[in-house]
Order: C-alpha cells, then sequence, then structure tokens
C-alpha cells in the first residue's frame, strides 16, 4: 500500500487500533476489596474471556484494518455486495456496541474494559465520519515538492561570477526570453560578436574545424557571460581533440568563461569544460 493514499482518518483509525490491541490484555474487572485480597486476585484480560476478545476487541481491529485497506489495492473488493470500507465500519461499530454493553453490565469494570471502550468509539467514530468529514479526508502524507535545481552544481548562497547577479547558473535578475526584445545598452539580445568595428572576411568567419582550436591566447578583458545556442551545438575539448564531450542545447543558458579568438570556453551544466567554435548567433544574457 502506497502510504500517499492514507488519510488522516485512516491514521486516527491505525492509532485507535492499537491503543484497541494494547487494552485487550488489560484486566476487564477490578478489584474494591482489601489489598490483601486483590493482590491474590488475577483479574483475567479479554482474551482469557474469548467472546470478549474475539466478539468485541478482534471486531474492532479488524474493521479498523478493512476499512485502511479499502483505500490501496483491495477497494474494487467487494464482500455481500458491500464495499470493504463498509463492512469495516460495521464491524467497529459492532465493537463499539458490545464494549458499551460489557461497561453497563460489568459490576467493577476493569482498565481494559475502559480503555477499549473508548478506543473503540474512536474507531466508529472514524470509520464513519472519515468520508464525510473534510479534515479527515486530507492526505496524511502531502505531496513531495519539486526540488529546486541548483544551477550548474552550485550550492545555495554561493556567488556568482563578475556582472551574473542571482548565483551562478542562471543570469540572474534579467531572464531574458530567447528571441525576445532585448536592450542593446546591456548587451542583451546581441549575437556574440556584433559589437565588432569592421567585418571580418569570410574565411575568417567561417574557419576550419581545425583551425578553431583553442591554440589562440585568451581574450584581454574579458568578463564572464550567459549566452544561449540557436540551435543544438558541439562542445570540443579545450585539448584541441575534434571529438565532442558536449552538446549545448537551445533553451538552456550556459556560461562563457573564457574567449579565444573566434571561439568560446563554455561550461555546462555538469561542470564540463569545453570550446565552443561556432559561435554565429548566440544570444547573450
Amino acid at each position: 500500500m502506497n502510504i500517499r493514499s492514507l488519510t488522516r482518518g485512516d491514521a486516527v483509525l491505525i492509532g485507535a487500533a492499537v491503543v484497541l490491541f494494547i487494552a485487550s490484555f488489560l484486566g476487564v474487572a477490578g478489584c474494591d476489596g482489601p489489598d490483601a485480597i486483590c493482590d491474590q486476585y488475577e483479574t483475567p484480560n479479554s482474551w482469557e474471556v474469548s467472546y470478549l476478545g474475539w466478539g468485541a476487541f478482534f471486531l474492532g481491529i479488524a474493521g479498523a484494518a478493512l476499512v485502511v485497506l479499502s483505500r490501496g489495492p483491495l477497494q474494487q473488493r467487494k464482500v455481500a455486495g458491500l464495499e470493504l470500507g463498509q463492512v469495516g465500519a460495521a464491524f467497529t461499530i459492532a465493537a463499539a456496541w458490545n464494549l458499551l454493553m460489557w461497561i453497563f453490565e460489568a459490576n467493577n469494570a476493569g482498565a481494559g474494559l475502559i480503555l477499549g471502550l473508548i478506543a473503540s468509539l474512536l474507531l466508529a467514530g472514524a470509520a464513519v465520519a472519515g468520508p464525510m468529514v473534510p479534515a479527515l479526508q486530507a492526505p496524511l502524507v502531502g505531496a513531495p515538492k519539486p526540488q529546486t535545481p541548483q544551477p550548474y552544481g552550485m550550492q545555495p548562497g554561493q556567488p556568482g561570477p563578475q556582472g551574473v547577479p542571482g548565483g551562478y547558473g542562471y543570469p540572474g535578475a534579467q531572464h531574458p526570453q530567447y528571441g525576445g526584445p532585448q536592450d542593446p545598452s546591456q548587451g542583451a539580445g546581441q549575437p556574440f560578436g556584433a559589437q565588432a568595428a569592421a567585418p571580418q572576411p569570410q574565411a575568417a568567419q567561417q574557419p576550419e574545424p581545425q583551425a578553431q582550436a583553442p591554440q589562440g591566447q585568451p581574450a584581454a578583458g574579458f568578463e564572464p557571460f550567459w549566452f544561449a545556442v540557436p540551435v543544438a551545438r558541439p562542445l570540443y575539448a579545450e585539448d584541441g581533440s575534434q571529438a565532442p564531450i558536449a552538446e549545448l542545447a537551445p533553451g538552456t543558458w550556459y556560461l562563457a568563461v573564457e574567449q579565444r579568438g573566434a571561439t568560446l570556453v563554455a561550461q555546462t551544466q555538469d561542470g564540463r569544460r569545453g570550446v565552443l567554435q561556432d559561435t554565429t548567433g548566440i544570444q547573450r544574457g
């Protein structure tokens, strides 16, 4: 049974059934005589009076079990055309009535009868009122909250790179929408390299993959920034090999940590670093 299918009413049923089970081992009669006589008198429990143990205590415990089991896979089962929950509720009412009659007829009710009556009344009340009272219908265990992802492996509260507020892994308070209007004064929405004063020759704009290997020196005055790619693009190892180590997907922000000529050194969400050789059309965050 899934514990998330249980309600608060089921918790009351289970707790009352445990109390009823404990009460079944307590004495069903008291002693008003002198201590010397009472010390010699062994009070029987409900199981030594079999019709009381089986006809009241066991009946109440079985009724609670049927009501709780009716929430699980056995909820479609029926007994004589009745659902398990209905049969269990009837058992708890019968157990409470049986114990109440024992209290009325006993000359000196013991702790077992008194505690058993209280527990059986709780059982019957929870079994009957459970489907009708909203407070008892509330789930015992709430639905799990979705875990807030920690951006790019950083711990909460750790500062991000210079100029990146709000932590490492997402562009802070700007929240740019991919392809939407951006503020040109902040450099947002501008393709990487669009600020160049003079266009580069075609051969330099689209170099061969071998020429894009991170052999150049890091650009002076470079500050890390966030960017997104318009289409999926491979990320190559920093040692110059042409075997992709990761793939950058559209709609995800990545951190550019270094610029090497026309290429960028980017870091993925799992902390891997590599060279993005094709920077055409990337959007800055």
